[in-house]
């Protein structure tokens, strides 16, 4: 039976199912995937012979090297793609299931920050455990779900 995996963006205006056996997931420390996802690391698999169908619209596009393009949605900015010569990455935090694609290796580890392998070791605290913000108490989220939709937003969705 063939792996079959969908994901998308955060709003939900962009949709993939991939199809196919997923290369091997990873994290990159390097500065340009730092900077391309806003974070200490950019976790990212390689579809390697999977096949990718874009359901829902469509990445935009940066090129952020001769090399490299990274996709991301045009309306909420999630980070989708690393695309080089004969490689395309998807992000895993953009997976329906990303717990099902779990990195193996790291890459660009001389630029690694130093405290990223003590964050395990933080005080651990849930969403709405201890002092939270009033709001939090109340809040409806307008982030697509993790899974497929006929259409989105929904109809009665006001934003």
């Amino acid at each position: 039976m063939t792996e079959t995996h969908s994901g998308g963006c955060q709003c939900g205006a962009v949709r993939f199912r991939v199809q196919g056996e997923l290369g091997k997931p990873s994290v990159c420390h390097c500065r340009m995937c730092q900077k391309a996802f806003g974070a200490f690391y950019a976790p990212l698999v390689n579809v390697g012979e999977a096949r990718v169908a874009w359901t829902r619209g469509e990445p935009a596009r940066f090129q952020s090297s001769e090399h490299v393009r990274r996709g991301f949605c045009a309306m909420c900015g999630t980070p989708l793609t690393y695309e080089a010569p004969g490689e395309l990455c998807l992000a895993i935090g953009a997976f329906d299931h990303p717990e099902a694609v779990a990195p193996v290796i790291q890459y660009g580890t001389e630029r690694k920050l130093p405290y990223v392998d003590g964050i395990p070791g933080l005080p651990e605290r849930l969403t709405l455990g201890g002092e939270v913000p009033d709001f939090l108490h109340d809040l409806t989220s307008y982030q697509h779900p993790d899974h497929d939709t006929e259409a989105w937003p929904p109809k009665d969705q006001t934003r």
